[in-house]
């Protein structure tokens, strides 16, 4: 323990000492500039520039962090993350596992057995097993679940800050900064099982699959904004790193997931700008509106992504319902053969993209690019496919008319807060260098 508080120690002294001759500007009471995107609505986003003496926090381990955050109280706060911290842990800052996790005689062995389709067919999963997971789950949900609360600034120091193992979570909060800030690996230690409704009975009972047995839930994204107002998160690195579900098993013939979204936005969330970020090596990255059914989202999710880098992003970069939301100047850097596709146009979407760079290998094609569930629209312009430029939307028409119905261009609005949008060219060589945590513009 007394050399884990030592290297804490030194790190914090490297990150807080600078030169006599140098001034390392404070960007912990920066407010989101004006006209920067969604967040820039109204009387802007400043998160915690208020915040007095007393509520201004360095803080270098998961205690330090929750005694900042303050429960999520609306106070105005800045907290500087210095360091590395990992929300699993106990108080004494000791390494927490999913083992010390488990209660009530949770095993995966047992509850694999327990649930297997082949004998439980498609009902919920319940019982003694079922019970145990979500005891053991709300045991983890205690250390990793942060919650941020109004007029909160969370900023990371240096080049080297790092949050991992926690889920952020902006829950019915207005005014709130995240910047320069690597959150990664939000684990999920008790995965739940989802039957598929098509799984007619137990497969052992003549059951047929139907388009699949089901899929692994998980319930944690790194960073979770549900009934959030003002938010303006920036130079933010967003990964897996650390348990890339890719490594993890297979049961029940699916991934045995452990991730959920990298950063969602749902539950009517408002007036959103993400900038300069960094979003690699995920599945399901960004959900702006959660559901079909959830009309109370119309008029809200207005989100602005741009100067961002999807990085071995397989899908949702973002997926959108019902928001009015503006992607521009971002780059997509599309790997491997998992890609499903980039831009989601669901339910009364209404998605304004231009200027933006895809990279992709020869199996992926321009119409891969595009998936539509329901949706209607969606505008583009000045898009660049591995350098060549392309009319994104009529590409995907001509594609999928067979078995998708065509997109039309007229998203009924045209975005108004923005700053410069250059070339899809320039912010490609531009999000390269500076998108992601430690890195300027």
């Amino acid at each position: 323990m007394r050399g884990r508080h030592l290297a804490v120690a030194a790190g914090l002294l490297g990150v807080l000492c600078v030169p006599a001759h140098a001034e390392a500007r404070d960007i912990g009471r920066d407010p989101l500039p004006a006209n920067d995107g969604w967040a820039a609505e109204g009387a802007g986003t400043t998160g915690g520039a208020a915040a007095d003496a007393d509520h201004v926090h360095t803080v270098t381990d998961r205690a330090g962090l929750v005694r900042a955050l303050d429960g999520g109280s609306d106070t105005p706060k800045i907290i500087k993350i210095a360091g590395t911290i990992d929300a699993n842990t106990d108080d004494d800052g000791d390494r927490l596992d999913c083992a010390d996790y488990a209660t009530g005689g949770y095993a995966l062995k047992k509850y694999l057995a327990a649930y297997d389709p082949r004998t439980w067919g498609s009902a919920k999963p319940s019982g003694p097993q079922e019970e145990a997971r979500q005891a053991s789950a709300a045991r983890q949900a205690e250390r990793i679940v942060l919650p941020v609360g109004s007029n909160t600034t969370i900023v990371g120091l240096g080049d080297s800050a790092v949050l991992k193992g926690a889920s952020l979570q902006v829950r019915n909060a207005d005014n709130v900064i995240i910047r320069n800030l690597d959150v990664r690996d939000a684990y999920d230690c008790f995965p739940v099982w989802q039957p598929s409704p098509k799984l007619s009975a137990p497969l052992e009972q003549g059951g047929t699959p139907n388009g699949g047995l089901g899929d692994w839930k998980t319930a944690y994204d790194n960073i979770w904004l549900t009934g959030a107002t003002h938010v303006w998160v920036d130079h933010v690195t967003l990964s897996d790193k650390g348990h890339p579900d890719a490594k993890e098993p297979t049961h029940f013939a699916r991934n045995y997931l452990r991730h959920d979204g990298l950063l969602d936005i749902t539950g009517g969330s408002d007036l959103v700008t993400v900038s300069w970020s960094r979003f690699t090596g995920h599945d399901k990255a960004m959900l702006i509106g959660s559901g079909d059914a959830a009309t109370g989202d119309r008029g809200k999710l207005r989100v602005t992504l741009h100067h961002n880098a999807f990085e071995s992003v397989v899908q949702r970069a973002p997926r959108v319902r019902f928001g009015q939301v503006h992607v521009y100047n971002n780059r997509y850097d599309i790997t491997g053969d998992d890609h499903r596709y980039s831009l989601g146009v669901s339910t009364e979407s209404r998605m304004f993209a231009e200027n933006n760079a895809f990279h992709a290998p020869g199996h992926v094609e321009v119409a891969d690019l595009v998936k539509s569930w329901n949706g209607s629209a969606l505008h583009q312009s000045g898009t660049l496919f591995n350098g060549f430029p392309v009319d994104l939307l009529a590409i995907y028409n001509a594609y999928n008319s067979g078995s998708e119905r065509d997109l039309t261009a007229d998203v009924g609005w045209t975005p108004t807060l923005h700053g410069r949008i250059d070339s899809a060219a320039a912010a490609d060589r531009a999000v390269a260098r500076g998108a992601g945590a430690g890195r300027s513009r």
